[in-house]
Order: structure tokens, then C-alpha cells, then sequence
């Protein structure tokens, strides 16, 4: 009972860190990478669809993103999106692909930028330590039901901090090494 528990916290908690990779993928560093924008939601035949999965995007060089829909009549479509973002992007389009121009970062832009990657991992962590309250409270119960004892419920607690504290720390090194990225000039 009480593995299952710290077990399944365990996988939340790293899910929650994998989550936070891929949003801080998206987070524009002045390099062009098709990751950046895979995740625009377009407005495809009446149904939001990841830019993904109606066109191929590719990065040919490095400041430059290339994106080619499989279906002509949504070029228009994914322009809209793309400038409805928060990533700051112009996209020109020539009717059948759009070409994106990443601008050098300039260093209020980088800034600004690395506080949205702080806000994203704090907003991590605050997940985090709720996951670790959902897992106490079950903890808890089976004590209060008389399915573990008083010494096993402080074993399981101390296991849990540590695993909720180690869990913490990726997520901050996760985010010093966007902050890393984003410095670079």
C-alpha cells in the first residue's frame, strides 16, 4: 500500500517534469527549432489541431523555420495562428508554405523571457508539492484505518520528502539550463 502510493506520487512527479521540458521547449531562444511552434493550436476544418499534425516543419538553418501544410487551404489558417501566439513571430507566406524569420533576441526580450521560464517552474513545483499533499492525506488514512503504524507512516513521509525534494530540484536545474539558453548570445 504504502509503495503503490509513493510509487504512483513518484511517477506524477516526473511526468509533471517532463511536462515542464516541453513547455520550456517552446520558449523562443533565438535558434530556430521546429519545436517552437509544433505545438500552435490551428483552427483545422471547425477543430483546434496541432500544427504537427497538419504540416511538416522543418528548420533548414538557424534562423530560419519552414513550415509546409499537407492541405493548401489552411496556409491562411496557420499564419493566423502563429500570429496569435505569444511568440513574437511574423510568418510570410508565399500561398503554399510559410517561412519564419527568428529575430536575435534582444536583451529586454531575453528577460522577459526568463521570467516566464521562472513563473513555469514555480507554477511546477506549486504541482509538485500538491502532488506530495495528495500523498500524505493517503498516507494518513491507512494510519487513521489502522493498515500501517505510527513508525511506518514516518518512514513513508520521510521517503516522500526526499523523493518530492529531489523532484524539486530537477525542476530547477531543468530551468537554470533554459536560463542558460537564453543567455547565450
Amino acid at each position: 500500500m504504502i509503495i503503490d502510493i509513493l510509487r504512483n506520487t513518484e511517477q506524477k512527479m516526473k511526468k509533471t517534469i517532463e511536462a515542464l521540458k516541453m513547455e520550456l521547449a517552446s520558449v523562443r531562444t533565438g535558434r530556430a527549432a521546429p519545436v517552437l511552434v509544433e505545438h500552435l493550436k490551428v483552427e483545422y476544418a471547425g477543430v483546434p489541431t496541432a500544427l504537427n499534425q497538419i504540416a511538416g516543419i522543418s528548420a533548414p538553418e538557424a534562423r530560419l523555420l519552414v513550415i509546409q501544410p499537407w492541405d493548401r487551404s489552411c496556409v491562411h489558417d496557420v499564419e493566423k495562428a502563429i500570429l496569435k501566439s505569444d511568440l513574437g513571430l511574423t510568418p510570410i507566406s508565399d500561398g503554399t508554405l510559410i517561412r519564419i524569420n527568428i529575430p536575435p533576441l534582444t536583451e529586454e526580450r531575453r528577460q522577459e523571457l526568463m521570467k516566464v521560464v521562472r513563473k513555469r517552474v514555480e507554477e511546477k513545483k506549486i504541482a509538485l508539492r500538491n502532488l506530495r499533499r495528495d500523498a500524505i492525506e493517503d498516507l494518513k488514512k491507512l494510519e487513521k484505518n489502522k493498515e500501517i503504524s505510527q513508525d511506518e507512516l514516518k518512514r513513508a513521509l520521510d521517503q516522500l520528502q526526499k523523493l518530492t525534494d529531489s523532484c524539486t530540484a530537477g525542476t530547477e536545474q531543468v530551468g537554470r539550463g533554459k536560463e542558460a539558453e537564453l543567455a547565450e548570445v
